[in-house]
């Protein structure tokens, strides 16, 4: 046998259905087998006190025959009455002991010595009978009973007891899987729901209603239970989104922030490499937020990062990506890109939405100007820092040739360092 059949558990309907079968079954049996001994001791008691009945009848007819010794007149009187009554054998003797008549059954055939032999087992023994006549004892008479009928009524009673308790076991049977239903449909659905939330965390699955009452209670505190799990699952689902959200978004603009946008960026290249296309990141950097920091204040200065950051998304389309670096640098990026005017003709949309005055807080106004580098892949670079290190190039060219304006990168240029601008 292996471990695994070795291991093997029965169900708590098989164990409840062996025993409850077990049970009506020997309920069943024991009633049968009572009933049937009654039954044969009601027959007993009934065929003892036949054939008294008959030895009595006997006695009457015969006692005129026994006084005068008679032999042929008793023969006649007891063939007579035993030929009409459940008798096997008589015989009438004198007062001396001598055989006055007798009277035998005839036989028919196997099946009448079976009946008689158990009739004389089950059901009657053989009688004796003292004839009186006036007081006195003259003779006596020896009966044995035949006991067919009853015996044949008996195992028609058998018949019957039988067929009831195959009835009876069926009923039994029947009841007791409607109540295994009752009891191992309830603890199946519920055990159905909890592999489920243990397995696959559907917490939104419920045990339905059961028509046992503490089973019905049982599913109802489980149900309670699950939603508990369920609610902690969306706040606790709610809450890592948050977090997530944070760790990857910069916190005042809403932007994604550098790691974000580093990791779009090195999946955007392998994508391009696959499918032989372009991308563009556009490196964008504010040309007077130090002096409004200075003059206006840090809350000025936010102010203008918030509407930079709204009128440069408003610029792009869906699906590409603006994100914030940090200070007052943003980074773009356009994917996929068929040529590079493409990402011009944006770098030029957002240089002129920056013509409009950004409001402060106290009713105040201020202009700024953004300036662009723009680096295109794989003409510019071919990783994610010679990329980003081409358009902050191209940016430093931008504002110290035009303020406000835009530039895009020399097909081969030095790896220069990032420098930290106003």
């Amino acid at each position: 046998m292996s471990p695994s059949k070795a291991h093997v558990r029965p169900t708590l309907r098989s164990v409840l259905g062996r025993g409850h079968l077990s049970v009506a079954l020997m309920a069943v049996s024991m009633a049968s087998i009572s009933l049937t001994l009654l039954g044969v001791l009601a027959l007993r008691v009934y065929a003892d006190h036949n054939l008294h009945l008959i030895a009595r009848s006997i006695n009457y007819t015969v006692e005129a025959a026994v006084v005068f010794s008679d032999s042929a007149a008793a023969t006649e009187a007891l063939a007579l009455i035993a030929s009409t009554e459940e008798v096997a054998q008589a015989e009438v003797f004198d007062a001396s002991g001598k055989l006055l008549a007798h009277w035998e059954r005839p036989e028919t055939g196997m099946w009448s010595k079976v009946e008689l032999e158990l009739a004389h087992t089950l059901l009657e023994q053989p009688i004796s009978q003292t004839i009186m006549h006036q007081g006195k004892a003259i003779g006596s008479i020896h009966l044995s009973g035949h006991g067919g009928s009853l015996l044949r009524f008996l195992l028609s009673g058998l018949a019957g007891i039988l067929v009831c308790t195959a009835l009876s076991a069926w009923v039994a049977l029947y009841l007791s899987r409607r109540m295994l239903r009752g009891i191992t449909t309830p603890l199946r659905s519920l055990a159905k729901v909890a592999h489920a939330a243990r397995s696959e965390r559907a917490f939104d699955r419920r045990v339905p209603p059961a028509q046992i009452a503490e089973l019905d209670s049982l599913g109802n505190d489980f149900n309670a239970l699950l939603d508990e799990l369920e609610s902690w699952q969306t706040h606790l689902k709610s809450e890592n989104e948050t977090l997530a959200h944070q760790a990857s978004h910069d916190s005042l603009t809403g932007l994604p922030n550098r790691a974000f946008f580093e990791g779009r960026l090195i999946r955007a290249l392998r994508s391009a490499a696959k499918l032989n296309e372009k991308v563009a990141v556009l490196f964008l950097d504010s040309d007077r937020f130090k002096d409004i920091n200075d003059n206006f204040g840090h809350a000025a200065g936010d102010a203008v990062l918030v509407a930079v950051a709204q009128r440069v998304r408003a610029q792009l389309r869906e699906e590409d990506l603006v994100a914030r670096l940090g200070g007052d640098e943003f980074a773009i990026l356009l994917t996929p890109l068929h040529k590079i005017e493409d990402a011009q003709r944006i770098a030029g949309k957002i240089l002129a939405s920056m013509d409009v005055p950004i409001p402060l807080p106290g009713n105040t106004e201020v202009l700024t100007s953004l300036s662009i580098g723009i680096a295109v892949y794989p003409d510019h670079g071919a990783t994610p820092g010679t990329l980003l290190n081409a358009a902050d190039a191209a940016m430093y060219q931008a504002k110290r040739l035009s303020q406000g304006g835009q530039q895009t990168a020399e097909s081969e240029h030095p790896a220069a360092p990032i420098q930290h601008r106003s």
